[in-house]
């Protein structure tokens, strides 16, 4: 079915940050695919969501950490919308622990999600921006990659390899005007954040200038600038936005 609205596959989009980005992109007109790994229930409540304000989505269910995973996903939307215009790589995971606790499978685990379940996604996405000419790659990154947190190694370690492919990418593929930028937030107040020690939460918040954790939509409301017209001279950033965390 062809699609005259652009298209946006978000992964990880059935709480939180993801959730968040897919209901703002289909509230500012983009058709969305919804993609989530386990959390079906998550999904649904994303595509009611999207359709209870007029939009128009779809769900895919597939790890991102999965090559063919990704490659069916992207087959997905261009079967139902016909192409694809944005890709946001929000899919993640943090386990929180000091180096020395982290177990090699942890390890594994969070650098298959976050770093090469955004290179599988892009490489998936590639060959129809480039064909047309045009797209928007969008990679969730984290103040982590910033500023050294403690108990986040491991995720650090994928964000910040995230933003090295943001910037090699930038010059790759502007020759074919597709535009490459990361979001860094901060400590947003999603599920993720809600397991920790509320302690250590209350440390967190201390260190943050504006005194308050970010809200999902605040994330959003920047990937919807970075995927629209007038974000067509921004590509190869970083963007934090944490609050003045990392300043």
């Amino acid at each position: 079915m062809k699609n005259e609205k652009k298209v946006a596959i978000v992964t990880g989009a059935s709480r939180g940050i993801g959730q968040a980005i897919a209901i703002a992109l289909a509230n500012k007109g983009f058709s969305v695919v919804i993609n989530y790994h386990n959390s079906h229930a998550g999904a649904e409540e994303t595509l009611a969501k999207i359709k209870q304000n007029g939009g128009e989505a779809i769900l895919h269910q597939g790890s991102v950490a999965n090559a063919e995973d990704m490659k069916q996903m992207v087959e997905n939307a261009i079967e139902h919308f016909g192409t694809v215009d944005v890709l946001v790589n929000n899919a993640g995971i943090l386990i929180p622990k000091y180096l020395m606790m982290t177990k090699p499978d942890e390890w594994n685990q969070t650098i298959e999600t976050n770093l090469t379940g955004a290179y599988l996604g892009i490489k998936a996405v590639l060959r129809p921006m480039i064909e047309k000419k045009r797209g928007r790659i969008i990679n969730i990154s984290s103040v982590a990659s910033i500023s050294g947190i403690a108990g986040q190694a491991a995720y650090a370690a994928s964000k910040s390899g995230l933003n090295g492919i943001t910037k090699v990418l930038a010059k790759e593929l502007a020759p074919y005007n597709i535009l490459v930028n990361s979001i860094a937030p901060g400590f947003i107040e999603t599920d993720m954040t809600g397991d920790f020690p509320e302690r250590m939460l209350e440390e967190y918040r201390d260190s943050i200038p504006l005194k308050r954790f970010g809200r999902p939509e605040e994330i959003a409301n920047f990937v919807t600038f970075l995927s629209s017209d007038e974000a067509e001279y921004v590509t190869g950033q970083i963007f934090a936005i944490d609050g003045g965390l990392s300043v």
